[in-house]
């Protein structure tokens, strides 16, 4: 069977969530695996959408390998692409369409893989292969990931998982190395309140006006990297790519490496501690009514494992201790997988057979996926953000994610798929 196919398949079906509407997509992945033997069940909090589970089981007992993708995806604007993002074109040597990359490709690759394994006579030497595709991934996973996690946990238990977040190849100082995300940052939000009393405003000294009290503040979060608070995966990552040894406090390789590669380094600062982002903010609901009060949203990340206890000593480290109020509105610990396992030991073995002068480094995620779901429901899975790119880099890759005319080159579909008939092969037994 062949990924692009089943790619282009995948594209034409409109997932865009909300409202989602995946089942016709996932009817059609059901009825390739049933046909080569696998076990597949079709469940979900709602009819319209449905989660996939498909399960070829082993000769013997053994760890459990999940393939877990999502089918649904962001909206498109046609008018502002090359291609119909629901055509499925392939030109120019890539398959176009929304979701080429996040993360139907994935989806198709996964899939192609499992079912050329199954209808070659193949069977799992010891445990269970799974092969998940889960809907609203887009919108948190409410529907999906984490509804099929509390309510038919047994369905998807698994010992190793792999699943978006890495594999695109980061060019460095001459060389190229392939990333696997081993984990995804917390989320901390909380709305941030200054205080004032309100008045006519066209005097403006009649009251307080609390939004002129902002200004410090936003210039603060623009101007103040709070201290960095290093985890396993960005220090693998900085020692991998040269830039250690590390001695807890990373600010002299994150300045190397900005040196180097100032796109790269935007990319890695944020894995290295807590940041902040102001996103909304409301003041006064009429022009001539000084604000007695300011409201601002800030999205806050936070490295995994860590949590809120640190978060308000770098709040108070960035803005200082007076003049404001601040309350979480959410709050979600973030959790890593180990840098090192047998799932880390065949990404680098594959890379190794198929590049051998690449090189394999962890990073994570400042995002997350639903890989954060697994790791919640099912502590001693190792589960990795791993989907390989040789021809587009991470750099090429990441602005077309979410963005108009979304794509991914044939040839490295084809090697995903690769790699996950190899990783299935060495987990599960040859």
């Amino acid at each position: 069977m062949d990924a692009t196919g089943v790619l282009q398949r995948l594209i034409r079906f409109d997932t865009v969530n909300p409202p989602g509407d995946e089942r016709p997509a996932q009817e059609y992945l059901a009825g390739l695996l049933e046909a080569a033997g696998f076990e597949v069940t079709l469940t979900g909090r709602t009819d319209p959408r449905p989660n996939l589970v498909a399960r070829l089981r082993g000769r013997a007992a053994g760890p459990v390998l999940c393939l877990l993708s999502h089918v649904d995806t962001v909206l498109a604007t046609p008018s502002e692409w090359t291609h119909d993002p629901w055509s499925g074109d392939v030109a120019d040597g890539c398959i176009w369409g929304r979701g080429a990359l996040d993360m139907k490709s994935q989806t198709a690759a996964e899939v192609v893989a499992a079912i050329n394994l199954a209808e070659s006579g193949w069977r799992p030497e010891r445990g269970d292969l799974l092969v998940v595709a889960v809907v609203d991934e887009e919108t948190g996973g409410e529907e999906g990931a984490v509804w099929i996690c509390e309510h038919h946990p047994d369905l998807v238990r698994c010992d190793f998982l792999l699943n978006e977040g890495g594999g695109a190849v980061l060019p460095f100082d001459g060389r190229r190395f392939y990333d696997v995300c081993i984990a995804e940052k917390g989320v901390f939000r909380f709305k941030l309140y200054t205080d004032g009393v309100a008045g006519h405003a066209s005097i403006p000294k009649i009251g307080d006006n609390a939004l002129l009290k902002v200004a410090p503040l936003l210039q603060a979060f623009g101007d103040t990297t709070p201290a960095y608070d290093l985890t396993d995966g960005p220090r693998g990552l900085l020692d991998g790519l040269g830039l250690g040894p590390l001695n807890g406090d990373p600010s002299d390789a994150l300045t190397r490496l900005q040196e180097k590669d100032p796109v790269l380094a935007i990319l890695v600062e944020p894995m290295l501690g807590v940041t902040f982002a102001p996103t909304k903010i409301h003041a006064s609901d009429k022009i001539n009514v000084l604000p007695s009060q300011v409201v601002i949203d800030v999205d806050c990340r936070v490295p995994p494992g860590l949590g809120e206890e640190l978060v308000r000593r770098r709040i108070e480290e960035v803005l200082g201790g007076g003049g404001y109020r601040y309350e979480f509105f959410e709050r979600v610990v973030g959790n890593a997988s180990p840098v090192d396992s047998p799932l880390m030991d065949v990404i680098k073995d594959w890379v190794g057979r198929t590049e051998p002068e690449a090189a394999v480094v962890p990073t994570i995620l400042p995002g997350f996926t639903d890989s954060r779901t697994f790791r919640n429901a099912f502590p001693d899975c190792v589960a990795y953000g791993f989907f390989p790119h040789s021809t587009m880099t991470a750099h090429e890759a990441a602005p077309l994610i979410h963005s108009a005319d979304e794509r991914i080159p044939v040839a490295d579909l084809d090697l995903a798929t690769d790699f996950f008939t190899f990783a299935t092969r060495s987990i599960l037994g040859a």
